[in-house]
This record gives structure tokens, C-alpha cells and sequence, in this order.
């Protein structure tokens, strides 16, 4: 996979549902090895440059993948960590039979997913803050 500075909407667009659906699977069927499939998914992307998800989504793109709309990668990067992070506690208080911590964080990363697909980012709004607040501390 090529190196960029973007990722292709649609692809952004596959991870966030991945996250929706195995967020409701879990809830639906109290089984939460559903919140691997996006957990191993985040790490491999971070870790690795390699997000299996996106992976098979990119076989599936009509267009070469700079005809769609961008999105950056360092915003995606940041936001893959916020619900790698979170995806990581619920499944491990699923695990460890905490099941509200797990609810918890299993619905900060399904609502930010939706609000995103709704077209807000949380997490890009939070790095913007981030980022504003360096840029004033450094002045």
C-alpha cells in the first residue's frame, strides 16, 4: 500500500461502519469478540501501516483512490488511536466482566463513529483544540 498524506473517504467510511456493527453485535449478543475485528484492525493500521479493513475495502474501489474525497491521514491516525484506545477498554471490561465500563467505552467509540458519518468529527475537533492550544502556549 502506497504511503500518503490522505485516505479515501469510502474507506474512512468502512472502518467507522465496522466499528457501528460490532459495537451493536456486541450489545446484541453479549459476545464481545466482535470488538476484535476492529481492535486488531486499529493496532495493525497503527503499528504496521496495515489496516486489514481498508485493505479489503480498497479492492472494492471503483475510482483510483485520489478521485474521492480525502481525508488526512493524521487526523485519521489521531482518531484511530482515540478508538483503539477505547475499543481496547471495553473489550477488556467485557473480559473482565465490567460490563457498564464496558458499555461505556463501547458507546464512546459507536457514538463518535455515527457523529462522524453524520458528518462532525469529534476526534478532528479535539486535535484541532490540541494543536490551537500548542500553537498559543508556544507563542
Amino acid at each position: 500500500m502506497e504511503i500518503t498524506s490522505s485516505i479515501p473517504r469510502p474507506l474512512v467510511r468502512l472502518n467507522q461502519w465496522t466499528i457501528i456493527i460490532t459495537v451493536l453485535l456486541t450489545w446484541l449478543t453479549a459476545w464481545h469478540y466482535f470488538l476484535l475485528i476492529p481492535l486488531i484492525s486499529g493496532i495493525s493500521g497503527l503499528l504496521f501501516g496495515f489496516h486489514p479493513i481498508m485493505a479489503i475495502g480498497r479492492r472494492f474501489l471503483r475510482k483510483p483512490p485520489r478521485s474521492y474525497i480525502p481525508e488526512d491521514l493524521e487526523d485519521q491516525q489521531f482518531n484511530q488511536i482515540i478508538a483503539t484506545f477505547c475499543l481496547t477498554m471495553a473489550y477488556l471490561a467485557y473480559t473482565g466482566e465490567w460490563a457498564i465500563i464496558g458499555y461505556i467505552f463501547s458507546a464512546v467509540v459507536f457514538v463518535a463513529a455515527i457523529v462522524a458519518i453524520c458528518g462532525f468529527c469529534i476526534g478532528c475537533f479535539i486535535r484541532y483544540q490540541w494543536k490551537r492550544y500548542q500553537h498559543k502556549r508556544a507563542q
